[in-house]
């Protein structure tokens, strides 16, 4: 495996509030990689690092293989980098049906109107047929998007950045709001997915993450406070004390 993602040393302070302290995580490629710890540990500052909404006030944040520096990039030259983000609430275009959704998504589409319009462009539709298929929503390309349930949004979204083949795809709190079976089908989703690219969960849910079956990182006052297996840092006294004992 192949390190994609190299946060070394990094800090970030918000009215003197170290939000991330010393910071230094490394991600590679592929991964399945879930990041926990309790409000406030800088979780949400990290990813808003990640994706150049927030610039640190020190450290270093090396991306791919030719160790491009992403602090000098702005947030759309991320994206194009191949970092996508996938926020807690899900973000559809509800007046669409779930078909133009991706299609709208898709990295470089050639003529995306043709594709919406059944004209030509057959790249696409197997592209789109591709997605729908990987998030479980073929039998739905042709239904409004605002009539989905939560979770299929959530699926939905998570296609949307798919379609735009990140190398790295951020995920926050993904289970929540979800049924059991809703949730199944999440974890099902991201592990396939993380067999081609890094794919990092932020997430609250023991159990979920357990399902997950990945490395975890547990953050603690804006730096990592343990790593490895869930069984393995749920056992950490120190993880115990700060996030489990609560």
């Amino acid at each position: 495996m192949n390190t994609l993602l190299e946060v070394s040393g990094v800090s970030v302070s918000f009215d003197g509030f170290k939000a991330i302290n010393n910071l230094s995580i490394q991600i590679g490629e592929p991964e399945l990689r879930a990041v926990i710890g309790p409000n406030g540990a800088g979780k949400t500052t990290f990813m808003d690092i990640l994706t150049g909404k927030t610039k640190p006030d020190e450290g270093r944040v090396i991306w791919g293989e030719k160790s491009v520096s992403l602090l000098g990039m702005n947030e759309s030259q991320i994206a194009q980098a191949g970092i996508g983000r996938k926020f807690q609430k899900p973000t559809v275009f509800e007046a669409q049906t779930v078909r133009e959704n991706i299609v709208m998504a898709l990295k470089n589409p050639r003529r995306p109107f043709d594709l919406l319009f059944k004209r030509g462009s057959d790249d696409a539709e197997a592209r789109v047929r591709a997605i729908s298929d990987e998030i479980g929503l073929s039998d739905a390309l042709d239904h409004m998007s605002g009539a989905l349930s939560h979770g299929q949004k959530q699926w939905l979204e998570i296609g949307m950045l798919l379609a735009q083949d990140p190398r790295l795809l951020l995920v926050d709190e993904p289970a929540a709001g979800m049924s059991p079976s809703e949730r199944e089908h999440t974890t099902d989703l991201l592990v396939r997915a993380a067999k081609t690219r890094a794919v990092v969960v932020v997430e609250h849910d023991m159990e979920f993450v357990r399902r997950l079956n990945c490395k975890v990182t547990v953050l603690h006052q804006g730096a990592v406070l343990a790593e490895g297996s869930l069984d393995h840092v749920t056992k950490n006294q120190d993880v115990v004390d700060v996030y489990l004992g609560r």
